[in-house]
């Protein structure tokens, strides 16, 4: 049925695009992967390339985000964060940095590579605190490779503990002990990476303000967070908006954005 709806959406004088907006939205990303099936059956065409060519501009982005699975859309975002001249550093810190080791997995599978990440054990915290404290603030010089090695292999419940060792037997704490070892994109993703280990919401919170905050429009970091987190922790997302900055997430939207974009945003951010 939403697959006919949306069929006739898009074939509408001027496509109607609130009907494929209010269609695809309330729909999980499990519904929207039968969607496509039920379209490509019915229609005889996959349904983002119908979309793709129906739509256009920051709407369409969002759409033909919602239509990927989870792992497709970051390994979407991945590539192109990757292509042409220049890289995206922004967008691949949020990514590798936030995602579970499950997640990334399943977009190692997508890209075809090997197998290179795993958890480790959560025992000896007390070690790795050491291990961190040696390589940074103890040694002339800093041991990068000890910070990657332990902040890019142990699961967050392991590095609060460790994060919390660490401020008692450190003057500082981890991030503050990475800002002054360590400088340009690789302080940049480790701190992300702590950041996201100690509250992965806030994290996402932070960026969200940010890229609605001051000059400078940032339309396709609001795109990326609300589709990848929609069905992950959107709700604790803006629980912690509101906490850090007095006011909501959909209230700042409204007043940033405009069109089908704002329309597209606000269902999927929700009151």
């Amino acid at each position: 049925m939403d697959a006919g709806v949306l069929d006739k959406a898009i074939k509408a004088k001027g496509v109607d695009e609130l009907t494929i907006i209010e269609t695809l939205v309330r729909r999980s990303n499990a519904q929207r992967q039968q969607i496509k099936a039920a379209y490509q059956q019915t229609v005889g065409k996959p349904l983002d390339v119908a979309l793709k060519a129906a739509l256009k501009g920051e709407l369409e982005e969002v759409v033909l985000g919602l239509l990927m699975t989870p792992a497709q859309y970051d390994s979407f975002l991945l590539h192109g964060a990757m292509k042409g001249l220049g890289t995206d550093e922004e967008t691949l810190v949020e990514i590798l940095a936030s995602r579970t080791n499950k997640e990334i997995q399943e977009i190692k599978q997508v890209f075809k590579q090997g197998n290179i990440y795993c958890y480790l054990s959560s025992s000896y915290p007390l070690n790795m605190l050491m291990a961190l404290y040696e390589a940074g603030e103890k040694r002339k010089g800093t041991d990068c490779g000890v910070f990657i090695d332990i902040l890019t292999s142990r699961n967050a419940c392991h590095l609060r503990r460790v994060f919390q060792l660490y401020s008692k037997y450190s003057k500082v704490d981890v991030a503050k002990a990475i800002d002054l070892e360590l400088k340009g994109d690789i302080e940049t993703c480790l701190i992300a990476v702590v950041k996201c280990a100690g509250n992965k919401s806030a994290f996402f919170a932070d960026k969200l303000n940010l890229a609605m905050k001051g000059s400078g429009y940032k339309g396709k970091i609001l795109t990326r967070i609300l589709v990848s987190r929609s069905e992950i922790d959107l709700a604790k997302i803006k629980q912690e908006y509101q906490n850090k900055f007095g006011k909501s997430l959909y209230q700042d939207i409204q007043d940033d954005t405009k069109g089908d974009y704002e329309t597209i945003l606000l269902a999927l951010c929700g009151q």
